[in-house]
């Protein structure tokens, strides 16, 4: 039975990568790689590209910034963990190392919270607790990975807190988000400013309409079928609103609400210099 790429187990994902880097000819390490998974060498020049292991000769190289005067930023989309998509954090852990970033924003919705949503619920779902104590673990990945970040607290993120409101109890009742994520370096925010540019979750608008309002280089998530960077350019200022996309499973029954609307945008965003935005779609 042929094999197929989601079905690379972490071995044999290793195997490749150190085939690439031995000394023989990619010709022969195609070979090779062909027999050893019974899929032809145009398979596996495929695979490569998806790991990053050839570069087109067509494709602008951006793994380093020439003449560097600010830091790179990586944003990682919306995780409403534990509906995360499989493979995410390795594709955003690949473009912090390929752009050498020296800094991690999460946009925000690390958490789904999809228990308690203000919309109905999945009847088979999980109860609380259950989903909570799942989100917590798979987010120490993300935790272990980026053990220092900021991230923008979504309109998910805060459904706890809008119940407790709702209940009248007092803040000083409430835990600290990172209290309860067990993510004590992370930097908890509504609104985050590096430079010239605004890093928000972006429940009032799309970035287009946000940048002009505000006349100010804003980066946002919360849509997660939007992805692109627009410039708009006037006679004294020059601003982009870029949308990062999202790294969400879209078969999670969290998920439900939206099948009969777009496909998500997978991806993420890594902003050069402070400056220079960079949307990176995932590869499915």
């Amino acid at each position: 039975m042929r094999t197929k790429f989601k079905d690379l187990t972490k071995d044999e994902l290793n195997l490749i990568f150190e085939m690439y880097e031995d000394d023989m000819s990619k010709n022969e390490v195609q070979e090779r790689l062909s027999e050893r998974f019974d899929v032809s060498k145009r398979t596996i020049r495929e695979w490569a590209k998806r790991l990053d292991l050839v570069e087109s000769p067509h494709k602008l190289n951006l793994s380093s910034v020439v003449d560097k005067k600010g830091k790179n930023i990586l944003v990682i989309g919306d995780l409403h963990e534990p509906f995360c998509l499989d493979g995410y954090l390795e594709f955003c852990k690949l473009q912090y190392d390929k752009f050498n970033c020296d800094e991690v924003v999460f946009i925000g919705d690390v958490i789904d919270n999809h228990y308690s949503s203000y919309h109905e619920t999945d009847a088979d779902g999980m109860g609380g607790g259950q989903e909570l104590e799942i989100a917590i673990s798979k987010i120490s990945r993300w935790y272990k990975t980026f053990p220092e970040a900021t991230v923008l607290i979504g309109n998910h993120d805060r459904i706890i807190m809008r119940k407790a409101q709702t209940s009248a109890i007092p803040k000083a009742w409430i835990k600290e988000y990172k209290d309860v994520l067990n993510t004590p370096n992370w930097n908890f925010v509504d609104r985050y400013v590096i430079g010239d540019v605004q890093y928000i979750h972006g429940e009032a608008g799309t970035a287009r309409t946000k940048c002009r309002a505000d006349m100010m280089s804003t980066v946002q998530g919360h849509l997660h079928t939007q992805f692109y960077t627009e410039w708009y350019v006037g006679a004294n200022y020059k601003v982009f609103g870029s949308q990062v996309g999202c790294g969400i499973d879209n078969d999670a029954y969290a998920m439900a609400y939206a099948k009969r609307g777009k496909k998500p945008a997978i991806g993420c965003l890594v902003v050069l210099n402070e400056s220079q935005p960079l949307n990176i779609p995932m590869e499915l």
